[in-house]
């Protein structure tokens, strides 16, 4: 009976393997993204963000879809996403272009990644109690996305002139403010990429690639700023269309009274 209680109890302080090694990659990712960016190596730390990403979006996926999910690895997700998609991202674009800003440029750096911080520890006290359908401020994943893409983007141009780079740092002030904002933004975790689709989707998804692999930094900076922007257009005309329908019955009332007069 005593060997029995043991071997419980050890299993229950085990962890799973499979999607922490997941999560795993995803912080090397970051940490060789910073690594890139001190040496200089920019279009590099933008591509290993990326793929860094891209672990993270499967470690969630393969956990539920194997049934490891575990309080362990939600925590070392989140404090591996403040590595990936904080650290990585701020120290690349201050390497990148806010190094001419001096204090004001790591000043900014530092306020994104603190807000990233904030997001994460906001998110992981409201994953419960809210919609899984939708996220309260911009994902820490999809700002650091468009860090990355817009560096590939621009590098893909020929770099930057002196004129644009008040624009990279009021950009990190911007992906700052959205990411501890309560903007509504698209989750897709429930895009379950492990069970049966329809034959459209599968059709959809290739055209999607080869659009991509037609000129990869532009289609992927078109895509992750649709993003960025789609949380604030999304609440615009949510907030248009509702004070649309507000003022229809005083329009009404307004109608009737003048009839009677």
């Amino acid at each position: 009976m005593k060997t029995g209680n043991r071997s419980k109890r050890g299993n229950k302080r085990g962890i799973y393997i499979l999607p922490n090694l997941f999560t795993s990659c995803s912080l090397f990712g970051g940490f060789y993204a910073i690594i890139a960016a001190i040496q200089g190596r920019y279009d590099a730390a933008a591509v290993a963000i990326l793929i860094s990403a891209i672990f993270d979006g499967l470690d969630g996926k393969i956990a539920r879809f194997t049934n490891t999910t575990s309080q362990f690895g939600v925590e070392y997700d989140s404090l591996s996403d403040l590595v990936a998609f904080g650290v990585a991202p701020g120290l690349l674009a201050f390497e990148w272009s806010l190094k001419p800003f001096g204090r004001f440029g790591w000043l900014a750096v530092f306020l994104y990644i603190i807000c990233g911080a904030l997001r994460l520890a906001r998110f992981n006290i409201q994953k419960n109690t809210l919609e899984s359908s939708h996220f309260k401020g911009l994902p820490i994943p999809g700002a650091a996305i468009f860090i990355a893409t817009l560096v590939l983007f621009i590098d893909s141009l020929g770099g930057l002139s002196e004129n644009r780079y008040t624009i990279i740092i009021s950009t990190i002030y911007l992906l700052s403010f959205l990411m501890v904002s309560t903007i509504n933004y698209l989750s897709y975790k429930k895009l379950e990429l492990f069970r049966q689709k329809p034959f459209n989707v599968l059709v959809a998804t290739i055209l999607l690639f080869i659009v991509i692999a037609y000129k990869p930094a532009l289609m992927l900076f078109l895509f992750s700023t649709m993003y960025v922007i789609s949380g604030p257009a999304i609440t615009l005309y949510h907030l248009t269309h509702k004070y649309a329908k507000a003022a229809i019955p005083i329009v009404n009332s307004s109608a009737k009274k003048r009839e009677k007069g």
